[in-house]
C-alpha cells in the first residue's frame, strides 16, 4: 500500500512539474495577445489585465457560477455520452473487418454534415432544450473517438494476443491487459480533442437555440458589444475544458497508462 501511495506521489510531482512548461506557454500566447492588444487597440482586443480583471468582475456574479454550471453540466454529459458510446462501439467493430467497412461510409455522412446542420435538426426535434445540446455535442465528437477506437483494435499487435492464449488467458483478460491497453494510446488523444469539440459545439448549440447558458450570455455581450466581456467568458470556457482534462481524462489515463513508465529505459524521462 506505502508503495502504490509512493508511486502515485511521484507522478502526481512529476506531472506538476511539468506544469512549468506549459505555464511557459500561456506566458508567450499572453505576450503575443499584449502585442495585439498594443497594434489595435482597447475596442477590439482589450489587453490580457483588462480581461482577467472582467473575468474576476464575472466571477463575483453568483449568476455566471450559476450559467457555467449549466454549460458545463451540458458539454460533460455529451463528452460522457461520446466517450462512451465511441469507447464501446469502437472495441467492438475494430474486432470486424466487415463492420469497420459497414462504418466507414457511415462515419463519413456524420462528419460530412457541418455542426451548425445537426444544431438546426436538433432544433426542430427538440426545440431549446438540453436535448439539442446534447445530441449536436455527441454527434460532432463521435466519430473521432470511435475511428480512433476502431482503428487501434484493428491494428493491436495479434502477437502478443497469441502469445498470451498459449500462457493460458481467457478473452477477458486479453481484452483488458493487452487490446484496452494498446487502444489506451489513441483514445486517450482522441478524447483530448473530443473535449474542447464538446464544449465549443455545447456553446454554440446554446447560442445559436437561446438555451439558458454561457451562449446565451456570449450573445449578450456580443450585443452590448462588451469585447472584453466576450473574452472574459471564452477565458471560462476554456478554464472549464482545463479542469475536466487534467482533473479527470489525465488522471485516467495515467492509471491505464502505468506500464509504458514501467517499460521506458532506465534514466530515459519525459
Amino acid at each position: 500500500m506505502r508503495r502504490v501511495v509512493l508511486d502515485r506521489m511521484g507522478r502526481l510531482g512529476r506531472f506538476v512539474w511539468s506544469g512549468w512548461v506549459g505555464v511557459a506557454g500561456l506566458a508567450v500566447f499572453a505576450a503575443l495577445w499584449q502585442q495585439g492588444h498594443e497594434a489595435y487597440g482597447d475596442f477590439i482586443l482589450p489587453s490580457p489585465l483588462a480581461t482577467f480583471a472582467a473575468t474576476r468582475t464575472l466571477l463575483e456574479s453568483a449568476e455566471t457560477w450559476r450559467l457555467a454550471w449549466e454549460t458545463g453540466l451540458r458539454a460533460v454529459q455529451g463528452f460522457g455520452l461520446t466517450a462512451l458510446l465511441g469507447g464501446v462501439l469502437g472495441l467492438a467493430v475494430g474486432y470486424s473487418a466487415a463492420a469497420m467497412r459497414l462504418a466507414r461510409p457511415l462515419l463519413t455522412i456524420v462528419m460530412g454534415v457541418p455542426p451548425i446542420a445537426w444544431i438546426v435538426l436538433a432544433m426542430i426535434w427538440f426545440g431549446s432544450s438540453t436535448g439539442t445540446v446534447l445530441t449536436t455535442t455527441v454527434v460532432a465528437s463521435f466519430p473521432l473517438v470511435f475511428a480512433n477506437v476502431a482503428e487501434g483494435v484493428a491494428t493491436r499487435d495479434r502477437a502478443l494476443e497469441e502469445m498470451a492464449r498459449a500462457f493460458g488467458a481467457g478473452p477477458l483478460q486479453r481484452l483488458w491487459t493487452i487490446v484496452v491497453r494498446q487502444v489506451a494510446g489513441r483514445y486517450f488523444p482522441a478524447l483530448a480533442v473530443a473535449l474542447g469539440s464538446t464544449f465549443k459545439v455545447a456553446v454554440m448549440a446554446e447560442l445559436l437555440a437561446n438555451i439558458d447558458g454561457i451562449g446565451v450570455a456570449l450573445a449578450t455581450s456580443r450585443s452590448n458589444l462588451d469585447v472584453a466581456q466576450s473574452i472574459s467568458w471564452v477565458v471560462i470556457i476554456v478554464a472549464a475544458i482545463f479542469i475536466v482534462e487534467y482533473g479527470v481524462v489525465q488522471p485516467i489515463r495515467a492509471e491505464l497508462e502505468r506500464w509504458r513508465e514501467a517499460a521506458r529505459p532506465w534514466g530515459v524521462k519525459r
